[in-house]
């Protein structure tokens, strides 16, 4: 344990407010623990004058924490991350909703930043309960997608950023539709579709009440559903800004990877074709189809070598990643996955899968790409 004088932190206490961090003796055992309060100015001076320490790990930040991490741990961190943000969603309406989301933000953004790879396998395989969870999940997948593509395109950090909290905030109006709809065999009932072409108008009210004063966060948000031709909605414009034309299809991709009552999910490899199919040449689809590549991180496919596995790692292009062997040609499970070279002829990729070759849990797989 490396500490810290508590001295050279002391602004970081507030008299009567829980602590931030334990405090130790100058011999690192424990005095005061986290949540604990020191109530006057006399017990603060009596601390210092003594020596107490504090865990420098203790004083990081969650970014800070996520920067210095092991691989291993990341996998447990994305876990925690994600349900801190699907929280905080679910709680929009809340009073402190604005800065509760900035908390919740900013780790996953700086798991983002740490491994991509390990990020866009998040967007790819879609968790256990993905039909009651679709609106949070689909928030999250889009906030993902948009940061990763804005940074292919060489946007600022903070437009970055701006992106992913666009994404991220777009249905808070409708989460809970969405879930229904996830589920529903049966198209939208009239009150359903006018709440769906409502929801960005009343997403950019919510933001408002909740103290969001950024004009491009709050535009990107109202107009993330319009098209340059007209055709989108609330109100039909035809100029739409950069910021929302990204999330828009940011919003459109991460869709097609989602399944839903009465629909698959879309392959990765078909999806980025529908995109680059329906748009060929858009600066924004060329973006990111190269970044996602064709067979994205969490892709599951068959190798010209006959044997199955799942993609773990971008490679030297977007049609060559890494893959983690799960199953022989044969299809006999593997007990310690090999990594494969699809770059080179003898096992490049044959087929996209629809599923795992063999029963594999998913920790074991998130665990696959942290390795």
């Amino acid at each position: 344990m490396q500490c810290s004088p508590l001295s050279l932190v002391q602004e970081r206490l507030q008299l009567g407010v829980p602590l931030p961090f334990n405090i130790r003796d100058h011999d690192q055992t424990l005095l005061l623990a986290r949540g604990q309060r020191v109530q006057t100015s006399e017990q603060l001076q009596a601390l210092l004058e003594r020596g107490a320490l504090v865990d420098i790990d203790e004083l990081l930040s969650p970014a800070d924490r996520i920067r210095r991490a092991s691989a291993a741990e990341l996998p447990g961190l994305w876990t925690h991350c994600l349900g801190q943000v699907n929280e905080t969603l679910r709680n929009a309406h809340d009073e402190g909703f604005r800065d509760a989301l900035e908390s919740a933000a900013t780790p996953v953004l700086a798991l983002v930043e740490r491994d991509p790879d390990l990020a866009i396998f998040q967007v790819l395989r879609q968790p256990g309960n993905q039909h009651l969870e679709y609106g949070l999940n689909h928030s999250t997948h889009a906030a993902i997608t948009a940061w990763l593509v804005a940074q292919r395109l060489g946007w600022s950090a903070a437009d970055a950023q701006r992106a992913f909290k666009v994404a991220l905030t777009m249905n808070i109006s409708m989460l809970e539709l969405q879930g229904q709809l996830a589920v529903q065999p049966t198209p939208p009932t009239d009150e359903q579709r006018a709440a769906i072409e409502a929801h960005p108008h009343f997403s950019r009210v919510m933001l408002e009440m909740a103290g969001v004063a950024d004009t491009d966060w709050l535009d990107a948000v109202g107009d993330h559903h319009e098209a340059p031709d007209g055709s989108g909605y609330p109100a039909g414009r035809q100029t739409v800004g950069e910021l929302a034309d990204l999330v828009r299809r940011a919003d459109i991709y991460t869709a097609k990877l989602s399944p839903r009552a009465g629909r698959n999910a879309i392959a990765a490899d078909r999806a980025g074709r529908q995109m680059f199919m329906q748009e060929p040449g858009h600066p924004m689809v060329a973006a990111l189809v190269k970044e996602f590549g064709v067979y994205p991180p969490g892709c599951f496919v068959r190798l010209a070598s006959g044997e199955t596995g799942m993609v773990v790692r971008r490679g030297v292009s977007v049609a060559a990643p890494i893959v983690a062997m799960l199953g022989t040609r044969n299809g006999t499970k593997v007990g310690q996955p090999e990594r494969r070279d699809t770059s080179q002829k003898a096992h490049a990729v044959q087929s996209v899968l629809e599923g795992p070759p063999t029963e594999v849990p998913p920790s074991v797989l998130l665990a696959m790409l942290a390795c």
